[in-house]
């Protein structure tokens, strides 16, 4: 007005991720259920003809107002119970169960001897352990880009690459690990402070292609992968216990890292379901990170 109409100017806050959230209360001369139909039809909360009666008018707008209040409640609970790249995945794609094909990078990671320390260990000194290594590793996690997907006791998976892209997963999700294992070290010195004993958890980490999107039903869903990628992850950081190493990779991972992160090659192994040996590596804590 008078570069655009009513409804072009609809049209455009509707495409915007930035302004479709806005509530629109229409006020405007125009006579017929067909307009009235169209403004809600492009996202218009609420529609009033001219001349518009002024209390009427605070009422529609308050009566907005309310639910964008609503909304907003609702979002942060999605934030609270999801990741922020799955919640911003759902404002933008919305919900549907299924699954798109990525390539990306999958990491499995537990604490060593947590069935012992349950055992032996008081349930509150559990949860507050548990609380303090979810807060570290969802900041190294995070930090790199990857998403925690599921918690399951003391064992994490995450996603490097989806839901939304990452220009690097398998770099990524390596120098995770690295973050991880040094803050678990820098929490132990605490722990010792405290004369408790030591934490160690395993990192097992594949890349590959492999499904990603929403399981389970719709009243009941979660944002997972899965494949012969993600069973390899799992199959890798089950197996730092027989090779007594901290982080392990698989081939892919490896080839991916072009010599940018030191590894050491431990042998080909043939893990449970595979057909195929599977050539493993070790990355160690504490190696030089690449500069790029």
């Amino acid at each position: 007005m008078p570069e655009m109409d009513g409804f072009q100017v609809l049209e455009q806050i509707s495409r915007d991720s930035a302004l479709r959230d806005l509530r629109v209360v229409v006020t405007s001369a125009l006579e017929g259920v067909e307009q009235v139909a169209r403004c809600i039809e492009l996202g218009a909360d609420d529609y009033l003809r001219k001349p518009v009666n002024p209390v009427l008018l605070k009422a529609r707008v308050n009566s907005s107002l309310e639910k964008k209040r609503l909304r907003d409640q609702l979002r942060e609970l999605v934030r609270r119970f999801a990741t922020s790249e799955v919640a911003e995945d759902l404002q933008q794609s919305g919900f549907s169960l299924g699954g798109r094909r990525i390539w990306g990078t999958v990491m499995f990671c537990d604490i060593r001897g947590f069935t012992s320390m349950v055992e032996a260990q008081p349930p509150e000194e559990i949860i507050e352990l548990l609380n303090t290594y979810y807060t570290l590793m969802f900041d190294a996690i995070s930090g790199h880009g990857g998403v925690v997907n599921q918690m399951i006791g003391d064992g994490l998976m995450s996603i490097f690459g989806a839901p939304l892209p990452l220009l690097d997963p398998p770099l990524a999700a390596v120098r995770a690990a690295l973050d991880m294992v040094e803050m678990i070290e820098l929490f132990n010195v605490e722990r010792a402070a405290m004369d408790k004993a030591p934490i160690a958890i395993g990192v097992g980490i594949a890349t590959g292609e492999m499904i990603a999107g929403y399981t389970g039903t719709q009243r009941r869903a979660t944002y997972t992968c899965i494949g012969d990628t993600v069973n390899l992850a799992a199959r890798l950081e089950a197996h730092t216990k027989v090779a007594g190493r901290g982080i392990l990779i698989d081939g892919d991972t490896q080839a991916a890292l072009a010599g940018r992160m030191p590894t050491e090659p431990i042998g080909a192994v043939q893990f449970k379901g595979k057909t195929v040996a599977v050539d493993v590596f070790a990355v160690e804590p504490g190696a030089p990170p690449d500069k790029a």
